[in-house]
């Protein structure tokens, strides 16, 4: 399933950031890859976020994004991830996961530290770095389940 998850992601690089959209190639943010990849991996969505704000982690309430986390993908400790797997960050402790990515292959296959596909505002769908400010940044890890 891993494989899977992580050539739908690969298949989003270069995507303008679009927010709110979910299309490879045409514009997606970082929610919108997740449900882009979940169309191709799965096909229809279980649920649609409806319209959000830019600003929704700041405004809203609640943890939306991990709840949706918990509901639909396998919960995995973070020393068990591995490309292919879904992780969300939270800027600041007690404040709601705004941001998620897919878990990418090491460069070139070498060396250990991963790479996260992510929705870069501004930008692209990039692969960078997993550096150690985003890792304390983690607020769960979660692996797509084998629906076949």
């Amino acid at each position: 399933m891993r494989a899977l998850v992580l050539a739908a992601a690969r298949g989003f690089l270069g995507t303008p950031y679009r927010h709110q959209g979910s299309r490879a190639g045409v514009g997606c943010d970082c929610l919108g890859l997740v449900r882009g990849v979940w169309r191709e991996v799965y096909g229809a969505e279980p649920e649609t976020p409806g319209p959000y704000s830019a600003d929704w982690a700041e405004t809203g309430s609640g943890d939306p994004m991990c709840d949706a986390a918990q509901r639909l993908f396998r919960p995995i400790e973070p020393g068990e991830a591995a490309p292919g797997d879904l992780v969300l960050f939270r800027w600041r402790e007690g404040r709601p996961a705004k941001h998620c990515g897919i878990l990418d292959a090491p460069d070139g296959g070498l060396g250990r530290t991963l790479r996260l596909i992510h929705a870069y505002e501004g930008a692209s769908v990039v692969s960078s770095v997993l550096t150690p400010g985003w890792a304390g940044r983690i607020a769960g890890v979660f692996q797509f389940i084998d629906r076949s």
